[in-house]
């Protein structure tokens, strides 16, 4: 990664670090707007060429199959902070961002896994295409084309390439999502429930395109927007809301005004979100409508026998 920050600052052109970027948006929206809010918590639907597209970002970001991905973060949500919770924060910061993926998973990880239903991944076929030919999809769309488009889009050196918007923007996309993990589990307010460690921390929302809102979203976590800040620092709501307004995306979950500030009320630690205030929400989609309960968890994805 290092060697790859070198050569974009001292050898490889602006258009190369420009199509990382723009790829590293892509990846991002390939975890937050298909893996967690689509698959992992049905919280909208998406219409075959969308679900494709999704699909084929979440390749590029190369964080597991979109199966994997979303049992262990149904995992996560169903036993959080426990030893069944696949990165679980009270084993520390480095277990959560990235250690969990460098040993072998906790028993109970097993154990408690095989409680949480997973069978309505397996009926997309576009999950099942995925699970199929994950490894050369991610092979070429993580690393290989990016490692050869900026050549042939503009005379980039295939090095700079690889070490760039392969490797530098792979990197960058990882540790981004780990912060989810390890940051927004430790360091931030809790305005809507004080009794979970989960916290909402704004660093992580803008380099995780909307994802640190995560006191929020373990509150609520069927809301499409994984927050109640709109648009604010929130790059995958504008995107989903884009997508149902172009007919893509449709039937996206909200929870109704008078259940957050009844749940803030309740168990928040007394303190505002990090940017806002329930009087001064932002109105969300037109395509969007609020469930008219607060729901538990164990409602939305059931325990299976």
């Amino acid at each position: 990664m290092f060697y790859g920050m070198y050569v974009a600052v001292f050898h490889a052109m602006w258009r190369t670090w420009l199509f990382a970027f723009v790829l590293g948006q892509f990846a991002g929206l390939g975890v937050t707007a298909g893996a967690h809010r689509l698959w992992s918590h049905r919280s909208y639907k998406a219409r075959l060429p969308l679900r494709i597209v999704l699909m084929l970002f979440n390749c590029l970001a190369c964080q597991n199959d979109l199966y994997e991905w979303t049992r262990d973060h149904r995992v996560h949500h169903k036993y959080s902070e426990t030893d069944a919770d696949p990165h679980n924060v009270n084993r520390g910061f480095f277990f959560a961002h990235v250690g969990w993926l460098m040993c072998k998973k906790h028993p109970e990880v097993f154990r408690r896994g095989k409680s949480v239903d997973c069978s309505d991944l397996l009926q997309d076929p576009v999950i099942r295409f995925q699970r199929k030919f994950y490894l050369p999809l991610t092979g070429i769309l993580c690393f290989y084309l990016p490692s050869v488009l900026p050549h042939y889009m503009f005379g980039e050196g295939y090095a700079n390439g690889f070490f760039v918007a392969a490797m530098t923007r792979y990197v960058f996309s990882l540790n981004f999502t780990w912060l989810v993990n390890s940051a927004a589990h430790m360091w931030g307010n809790k305005p809507y429930d004080k009794n979970i460690s989960p916290v909402e921390n704004a660093f992580v929302s803008f380099v995780a395109i909307g994802e640190g809102f995560h006191n929020y979203h373990h509150t609520f976590p069927w809301d499409y927007r994984t927050s109640e800040l709109g648009w604010k620092i929130n790059l995958t709501s504008i995107f989903i809301e884009f997508m149902a307004y172009i007919g893509q995306a449709y039937d996206l979950k909200t929870v109704p005004d008078h259940v957050v500030k009844k749940r803030m009320i309740r168990t928040g630690d007394g303190t505002k979100d990090c940017f806002d205030s329930i009087e001064n929400r932002q109105a969300h989609s037109d395509h969007a409508h609020a469930h008219p309960e607060e729901v538990p968890y164990e409602e939305v994805f059931p325990h299976r026998e």
